[in-house]
């Protein structure tokens, strides 16, 4: 879970005060003492804990917090602000062309997962009806352009390449003329990178930029890195004076140290973050969510904005007829049971809920092999048998025992459970109805 150690320790401190009814100066110094362990052995820069305490510290002492009936929630809330603050307040969004196309330039050190970066970055804005075009730059890796090609073609987007043995220069100047011909309004530059920063690899970078003068240059990191992270955004901002960072790995980074410094240390903000290995794990960095994610106030936002890009909307009212009209069965099941999953680990969803802190996360025992073998058992169904489940009697419940890799008694649970959850929805549309028959007899509630 992204920042699980963070999140928890802070939430702990936090949860202190809560009980207490007044706070003493002396409460906030303990507080913030453990505030301060907590983000250092998070891997946080020392300077940047040091600001983020005392910003903290001379608001939490003031008059309004001290005076206040509620001064735990002031102080939650000033830590909050100050946790926004930090990792760049608000959105930072890609600087456009004014005139199409907007060049983008990936840069980074090897091994931080720039080449598939770049074209999670290109089926982003393809969903928000861009045209992008991936231009293959880097000829020092081996298969490096072989990669980016497969991630291309899985994402149904162009590549520009010329091979391993042109100057990187030329073909990011033929790849964004070629974009410009065949009308892709937006050209992401896959350039080398290199284990180490060298001089090579700068002159290298520094002169792509001044040949296609991108709009956006922005810096690739492993967040799993911590402070070496912060290390290498501040080299590549010296040189390049990047726009941006794209932190990768931060679904793996139980720490988040490089999330929580980068912004104070360098000046510039995250834009991308990625939160898992497929194509579609790349996400907008909102620092006021992450600051409620990490708090554990949720995040209602990303979770919506999760359901609306993974349900179908005509799918999701033709299922709602289904349940009103006792219709519902194991293929719609299945259907809702794959949409979930596509909206990604289950334990990450929980965390984005109101109120569901680490602590709480810790208790409840999420295991996602279940759905697995959920799926497994349905998919061993006829459709027939998915269709009306009054049809499986004991020798079908073994067939599909068998062909699941499970027993009978899960697939009775599984029977069971299912002709349950009908009952209830039953119950809750025969509800529906009365209460809108009481709406029309006068009753104000439901008219």
């Amino acid at each position: 879970m992204v920042f699980e150690g963070l999140a928890s320790k802070l939430q702990d401190t936090l949860d202190k005060l809560k009980s207490k009814g007044r706070l003493t100066e002396k409460d906030v110094d303990t507080a913030m003492r453990e505030v301060k362990m907590a983000l250092l052995e998070a891997d946080v820069n020392f300077r940047v804990v040091k600001d983020f305490i005392k910003k903290v510290k001379e608001r939490a002492i003031g008059q309004d917090v001290m005076g206040s009936l509620t001064p735990a929630q002031q102080v939650i809330k000033i830590v909050n602000e100050e946790l926004t603050e930090l990792m760049g307040k608000e959105e930072s969004k890609i600087n456009f062309a004014s005139s199409p196309p907007t060049v983008i330039m990936m840069c980074g050190l090897q091994g931080a997962g720039k080449t598939t970066t770049s074209g999670k970055l290109g089926g982003l804005f393809k969903k928000k009806g861009k045209r992008p075009l991936l231009v293959a730059c880097d000829v020092y890796r081996p298969a490096a352009i072989k990669q980016l090609e497969v991630v291309g073609e899985k994402l149904d987007i162009p590549v520009f390449s010329m091979g391993d043995k042109v100057d990187p220069v030329n073909i990011a100047k033929a790849g964004v003329e070629h974009g410009k011909k065949n009308g892709n309004d937006l050209i992401i530059i896959d350039t080398a990178g290199r284990l180490h920063i060298d001089d090579e690899l700068m002159d290298e970078l520094g002169n792509i930029k001044s040949e296609v003068q991108p709009q956006e240059i922005l810096l690739v990191v492993d967040s799993m890195t911590g402070q070496d992270a912060v290390s290498v955004a501040e080299t590549f901002d010296e040189k390049l004076d990047v726009n941006g960072v794209v932190l990768t790995k931060l679904d793996g980074d139980a720490r988040g140290g490089a999330a929580l410094s980068i912004k104070a240390v360098t000046g510039k903000p995250i834009k991308f973050i990625g939160m898992g290995e497929k194509l579609d794990q790349l996400e907008v960095f909102y620092p006021e969510r992450m600051s409620s994610r990490i708090l554990g106030m949720g995040d209602v936002l990303s979770l919506i904005e999760k359901a609306q890009e993974t349900f179908d909307a005509d799918k999701a009212k033709e299922l709602e007829q289904k349940i009103k009209s006792q219709e519902f069965d194991f293929e719609d099941f299945l259907g809702q049971l794959q949409q979930m999953k596509n909206m990604g680990p289950l334990t990450d969803l929980l965390g984005m809920i109101p109120g569901m802190n680490s602590k709480q996360m810790k208790n409840l025992n999420v295991d996602e092999r279940e759905f697995v073998k959920i799926e497994a058992i349905i998919q061993s169904m006829t459709r027939k048998e998915r269709q009306n489940p009054d049809l499986i009697d004991g020798s079908r419940r073994k067939r599909i025992a068998k062909g699941s890799g499970s027993n009978i008694q899960d697939v009775n649970k599984l029977l069971k459970q299912f002709k349950e959850t009908k009952k209830m929805m039953k119950k809750f549309g025969d509800l529906e109805k009365t209460m809108k028959k009481k709406g029309k007899l006068g009753l104000p509630f439901f008219k």
